[in-house]
């Protein structure tokens, strides 16, 4: 008798199987075979709103039934608006550039050999997520126009949504000329699925997890295969000396505020204790009025009500209504504390100091750092890279926010008339 286990593993290595047979063809598919295939998928997205909302009202009913956070549920919830950004980040991929077999660099050997680098697919690219289901068309989008195949496996929160988009892109790919296994999804909710992925070496070629650390960890612990790390954002915004206090309380209340449940929202603000007085009761204010706990530093807790931090609250990622707040002495305590509690996601200074705004830049070690600006545009749609796969923390491949170039890899060309080694 076949066990479960065993016919997971089956399902799991045909999958691997059609993925890698669907890259051998993606490899040499035309751009305008793509991008026709992205437009269509966009007009089918648009044209599908009540099928997505009512698949979405499916997870949103579980997770509320389950007890997620407001924050969560937001991010799990498919609005009118999010589904036309959906299209709309399609529609901007198919615009861009195709990357596939754009030259990096040529020279010429003295023999007379001309040697030139190339962009080209990875192949299979493997993503394992959660809670956004906008991730699904956004990683189908991005691993399609690079010319990869991509297997999917997203959370069992979003498990609906996510079946619903995958077959709205599906149809829309192959009737444009795409391979019918160009994008599969796991459609099991069973962990045990993760674990058989993370095995399939002999057919995907990177894996790209996006997610909380549990998953990031079990990941790293499992996988046979080269891991793109999309780790937690514990981002930081640094209100310095010579800030303008109300260009300062605008940015960290839309950093924290403005959708606190994904991965580039504030988590801790770090306040010059030049300026705390005049400032912290302001932006306190602020924050509470957009239903903030604040948790603060013996210093903070001295000017504004505040519960206690603890050395904890210095490391998490909340993805809530949730801030932790520390006064420091300078600017050198403000980048020692990012760079040993950050998670090197995306890190703001507020201040009019050029030569402090410089170093800031200089010595913090994130994949974005930004001047008197929120953190939260660090998205590969407005950075102008269409839709994006996850924001890398990775210092190796590619860092910050992955979108086309960074699905693909390089290869020699090298074309000679009949030279030989001596």
């Amino acid at each position: 008798m076949t066990s479960e286990t065993d016919n997971l593993h089956d399902e799991l290595q045909q999958i691997g199987a059609q993925a890698r047979e669907a890259s051998n063809v993606l490899r040499s598919l035309t751009r305008a075979v793509k991008d026709a295939a992205l437009i269509e998928i966009a007009t089918r997205l648009r044209a599908s709103h009540g099928v997505l909302r009512v698949a979405n009202e499916k997870d949103l009913a579980a997770g509320r039934e389950k007890g997620l956070s407001a924050a969560l549920l937001d991010r799990l919830e498919l609005t009118p608006k999010r589904i036309d950004g959906m299209a709309g980040g399609l529609e901007v991929v198919a615009a861009l550039q195709d990357p596939v077999g754009g030259i990096v660099s040529q020279t010429v050997h003295a023999n007379g050999l001309r040697i030139a680098q190339i962009r080209q697919p990875i192949g299979v690219v493997g993503i394992i997520y959660e809670s956004r289901p906008n991730v699904t068309a956004d990683a189908a989008g991005l691993c399609l126009k690079a010319g990869n195949a991509c297997v999917l496996r997203g959370g069992s929160e979003a498990i609906h949504s996510n079946l619903a988009i995958a077959k709205i892109f599906i149809e829309g790919a192959v009737s444009a000329g795409v391979p019918e296994h160009a994008v599969q999804v796991i459609a099991t909710t069973d962990r045990a699925a993760v674990g058989e992925m993370l095995r399939l070496d002999r057919y995907i070629d990177v894996i790209v997890p996006r997610g909380g650390k549990g998953l990031v960890a079990r990941v790293y612990d499992e996988s046979r295969i080269p891991v793109i790390a999309h780790l937690d954002g514990i981002c930081h915004t640094y209100v310095h000396e010579d800030a303008d206090l109300d260009m300062a309380r605008r940015i960290c209340v839309n950093a924290k505020l403005q959708r606190p449940g994904v991965c580039n929202a504030m988590e801790t603000m770090l306040v010059h204790e030049g300026i705390a007085g005049r400032f912290l009761p302001a932006v306190a204010e602020a924050l509470k009025e957009g239903g903030c706990e604040l948790r603060g530093c013996r210093r903070t807790c001295a000017l504004v009500e505040a519960a206690e931090a603890t050395d904890e609250d210095w490391g998490t990622e909340y993805l809530d209504r949730v801030l932790a707040i520390r006064v420091v002495d300078s600017l050198d305590a403000a980048v020692a504390h990012i760079n040993a509690h950050g998670s090197h996601h995306s890190d703001a200074i507020v201040t009019e100091s050029y030569a402090a705004a410089e170093r800031f830049l200089d010595e913090v070690d994130s994949a974005t750092v930004y001047v008197n600006a929120s953190t939260r545009f660090t998205d590969g749609f407005e950075f102008g890279l269409g839709a994006e796969i996850g924001i890398s923390t990775n210092k190796l491949h590619c860092r910050g926010p992955m979108a086309l170039e960074g699905l693909t890899t390089l290869k020699y060309v090298i074309r000679g008339s009949g030279q030989i080694r001596e």
